[in-house]
Order: structure tokens, then sequence, then C-alpha cells
């Protein structure tokens, strides 16, 4: 079976994501991962949208700083990055955001059947199903919570500059708008600028 894993964070930048699927330590980050039980390359990629909107909230072990969370209740569109992959590939990218060892299949039916699923009580463990795109469902994980039950945290520049290469990968955009895209999302807004963010990438 075949996924679209929709990325709104730093997957969005591909050799970012090719550490949770071949294994190895992101640029800038602080931790290697185990990579997929099949490590191939996507069979396609591309830039898509999502309903709703990203902030930034929790202290991440890889990046510092608050990570980036989807929150389909947010007004707007989010911007993000589709690869076809497997549904074995997805389950052990999952596996990997939760710091856990790859190697077990996710059910994704409930999933796909009611567009949501709580796997778990973990900041990724929320499946989102968004619908279709090309005949296979595009899916995503966040947080159980809505935004504004968390405590919100400003992003590292690490972290940023992974999101702002991501979306000009994806988006073909120039980096001041990855910039004020980033910096007016909650948790980043009033805290970093457009041109700052622009800057680091």
């Amino acid at each position: 079976m075949l996924v679209w894993y929709v990325s709104y964070g730093s997957n969005m930048n591909a050799a970012r994501f090719g550490c949770y699927l071949a294994g190895g330590t992101p640029s800038g980050g602080r931790l290697a991962f185990p990579g997929c039980r099949d490590p191939a390359q996507p069979v396609r990629t591309r830039g898509c949208e999502l309903p709703g909107g990203i902030y930034f909230a929790t202290e991440s072990l890889v990046w510092g700083g608050g990570r980036a969370f989807y929150d389909p209740g947010l007004p707007g569109t989010a911007a993000a990055r589709a690869y076809l992959i497997t549904g074995e590939q997805f389950s052990d990218v999952v596996a990997q955001e939760m710091y856990r060892e790859p190697g077990e299949d996710l059910d994704l039916t409930a999933a796909l059947e009611t567009g949501r699923a709580t796997l778990g009580p973990g900041r990724y463990e929320t499946l989102v199903c968004a619908g279709e795109l090309d005949g296979h469902p595009l899916l995503t994980f966040t947080a159980p919570w809505v935004w504004t039950d968390v405590e919100l945290l400003a992003p590292s520049a690490r972290y940023l500059r992974m999101l702002a290469t991501g979306l000009r990968e994806a988006h073909g955009w120039d980096p001041l708008r990855a910039g004020a895209y980033l910096a007016a999302r909650p948790g980043a807004a009033g805290t970093w600028t457009a041109e700052r963010i622009a800057a680091l990438a």
C-alpha cells in the first residue's frame, strides 16, 4: 500500500527526511535515527497544502526550541510537502518521530475511515487523513491537543533553517516568503522576523 506522508515540519527538507528513511543524523541535529526497514527513496514528492495551520510548542530533543505541530482548526492553510511512500515506511517514520525503534506496522484503518485516529498520548501519535491525491491517502501526524491547550515555544534557528529550506524545495519560495510564512506562525510570531529567518536559509 502506498500513502502520501505529508510533512509540515523539518521533513519538508528532503535530506533531513532521508535520515528517517536510510538512517543518520540530520545536519544541525542532535540525534541519529535508525532509518526504515525499507530505506528506499519516495516514489514521488510534491508540494501541497493542508487546511488549517501549524504552531510551535514543546522542547525538541533534536533541534532545541519548539517543534511544529499541525492543527486543522487554525485558520488558513499549512504549507507542506508530500512524499509517496509505503505504509510500512510511514509506520517506521511515526515510530522514529516518537524516538522508538521502527519495526511495527500501524493499523491505519481508523484514520483512513474517519479522518483521524489517536494511537496514544504522544506528541506525534494522532494520525490525520486529509483526503486523497492521485488515488492515495494523504496522511500526517500531530499532537492530540489543539494549539490553545499547550504553552507555545519559539523554534530554534537550526530548526527554522530546516523548515525554510524545505519550503523552498517543495514550493519554490524565495527565502523572504518562506521566512514570512514561518514568522507568522504561533510560537514564532513576536520572536522571529521574516528577515531573520530568511537569512538562515
